[in-house]
């Protein structure tokens, strides 16, 4: 998720006249509003904002009702079944852009894996799943997508009000425009598409030229997504997951834990759970002795699979808290290892 985040605006948020940029567009707009105005409060109370400005820029930003209707869209089959999605992010195309990806960026991942301790086709590979190596980054406007969702999307206004907040000091700090960057309609930037409290918190300058810029700069994008999985307890050398396979009776009371690593082996035993590793036979295979959730991987035409997902694996779905997204990472990065090995 995002962009340049070193030099801070002095005094005003906006060097031109509002009268002179804007054309107010025929849509339904942000002014005039009680939520609006006290957002604005807080801003200008808590960070020194314009209140003025501010307030004309909210006026002037046309809300995106397709925004919501994403967010609202069901389901699909596809994200129901692990089948589907991994083939939709483990595939021939992707694996080839992320092999060219590593190589050209060799020297940068290899830096990061020393500095964080992140393998670097993990974070080749989370880049490769969030937006293709950079092909999709998101064209949507992202001040507009943010006021849309923080403030005429209920279900979740709170955290899209904090993003929003954090958009703007970005925007600040990089003295930049926020009219003027653009991505995913839930305002997700860059190509590791962080949201902007992510960019504030764990992007970095990797390359050392000022600024940092994870939308065009793949070195600074690199780097950030390291710090991220660093940050959120990404332990170096240790087991992402194993595939088992799986019986007993407490099974599902095992899976209800979810993607939390809580369970020792010795704790499976003692529930009656019986699991050994898939490619157990002539080659005997060992389960690491630590912590692990037991997660289910289900498909609407094929066998449940099962893996043992250890701490970090849960250190993945801190990135995205979908158990199939960690897994499509692992096992896109498990491809790239296998072409650049």
């Amino acid at each position: 998720m995002i962009a340049a985040i070193r030099f801070i605006l002095a005094t005003l948020l906006f060097a031109a006249p509002l009268t002179n940029v804007y054309a107010a567009p025929a849509k339904k707009h942000f002014a005039n509003r009680d939520d609006v105005a006290q957002f604005v409060t807080e801003m200008s109370q808590q960070h020194g904002f314009d209140s003025a400005k501010l307030t004309a820029l909210f006026a002037h930003t046309a809300a995106l009702p397709n925004v919501v209707q994403l967010m609202q869209a069901p389901v699909v089959l596809q994200s129901n079944s692990w089948v589907a999605y991994r083939q939709r992010f483990v595939e021939p195309k992707r694996i080839a852009a992320g092999r060219k990806f590593m190589l050209h960026y060799d020297a940068a991942l290899a830096r990061a894996e020393t500095s964080y301790g992140v393998p670097r086709e993990i974070i080749a590979a989370i880049i490769g799943v969030e937006t293709i190596y950079g092909r999709n980054m998101g064209r949507v406007n992202t001040l507009a997508a943010l006021s849309t969702l923080a403030f005429d999307y209920p279900p979740r206004a709170e955290l899209f009000r904090h993003e929003l907040s954090e958009f703007l000091l970005l925007a600040r700090d990089a003295n930049r425009d926020p009219r003027h960057y653009k991505s995913s309609y839930a305002g997700a930037l860059g190509l590791p598409q962080f949201l902007p409290s992510s960019i504030r918190s764990y992007a970095v300058d990797f390359d050392d030229d000022g600024a940092i810029d994870i939308a065009g700069n793949a070195i600074d994008a690199i780097g950030s997504v390291a710090k991220f999985l660093n940050a959120h307890g990404w332990q170096t050398g240790a087991p992402i997951a194993i595939t088992v396979n799986v019986s007993g009776d407490y099974l599902a009371d095992v899976l209800a834990n979810g993607v939390n690593p809580f369970f020792l082996p010795s704790t499976f035993e003692k529930l009656n759970v019986v699991i050994s590793p898939v490619g157990a036979g002539d080659t005997p295979l060992s389960i690491p002795d630590l912590p692990a959730a037991l997660v289910d991987f289900t498909s609407a035409n094929a066998p449940t699979e099962y893996r043992l997902g250890y701490q970090n694996f849960y250190v993945i779905t801190r990135y995205n808290r979908s158990r199939f997204y960690a897994a499509a990472v692992m096992d896109l990065a498990t491809e790239l290892k296998k072409q650049n090995d």
